[in-house]
């Protein structure tokens, strides 16, 4: 886990520096989108859209941008696409088992380009149920360390619901049952704890220690397949070493 945490926020550092920087705006205005036409377009009412439009402000996502993806998701302007949520399941190299969480509205483009993603990339495409039961559906919260340490953040989350709070270098990330969610952010706020992302993810159940030469393989697989603008998350069961990490950053 702590490797995949760690090389999921470096991830997130990176794309928010370089030219991808406009494929995480367009995944985060599809999410506030979808999230308005499921929920409502009430962030107070609509927890899932309050956390979408939050992510994507503090993404530097324009105001304007987010305020037409609500009114498009809620009906209030024309012009929303039919996102449809499929769920593919895969293998990458050294056993790693992926779900790969699309939003699209090309269901057929999809599934071709998540199939090409894996077989490209020495992975493969999996039956339905074969990988996603070595994962759990849970609520995680990134916050950021600048300002506050553990015991804050788990004094601050404790009582709420927090299952447990990592280390992931320069945040933390605090894990929840996915109901308790709003309850755990709240804590924060009440706290004066700042935030910088409030979500469901799929978290794996058990992980699967790479060495060096399959991390790289492994990377290069989910960027592949993230590259997809139909693929809106990538989770993925391993672990990757401290050391294995510097090598491959440097």
């Amino acid at each position: 886990m702590s490797g995949h945490s760690k090389w999921a926020t470096t991830k997130h550092k990176k794309a928010a520096l370089d030219a991808k920087r406009g494929k995480l705006f367009a995944k985060l205005i599809k999410n506030i989108e979808v999230a308005a036409r499921t929920g409502g377009g009430d962030p107070e009412a609509n927890p899932t859209l309050y956390d979408a439009i939050y992510k994507a402000k503090k993404s530097s996502v324009p105001n304007d941008n987010i305020e037409r993806a609500r009114k498009r998701g809620a009906g209030e302007e024309a012009g929303g696409a039919d996102w449809q949520t499929i769920m593919y399941e895969g293998y990458a190299p050294g056993g790693v088992a992926v779900l790969i969480e699309c939003l699209t509205d090309n269901r057929n483009r999809a599934a071709s380009e998540v199939r090409v993603g894996l077989t490209r990339n020495g992975g493969s495409l999996a039956d339905p149920g074969s990988v996603s039961y070595m994962f759990n559906r849970k609520g995680v919260v990134i916050v950021p360390k600048e300002g506050t340490d553990e015991d804050d953040v788990m004094m601050a989350v404790l009582d709420a619901g927090a299952e447990e709070v990592n280390d992931l270098g320069e945040s933390f990330e605090v894990v929840c049952e996915a109901g308790d969610l709003v309850a755990v952010r709240t804590a924060l706020k009440d706290a004066g704890i700042d935030y910088d992302s409030a979500e469901s993810k799929f978290l794996p159940t058990m992980s699967v220690p790479l060495d060096e030469d399959n991390a790289r393989k492994v990377f290069r697989l989910l960027d592949a397949l993230e590259d997809s603008d139909d693929v809106q998350e990538v989770y993925a069961n391993f672990d990757v070493s401290d050391e294995v990490m510097e090598k491959i950053d440097a």
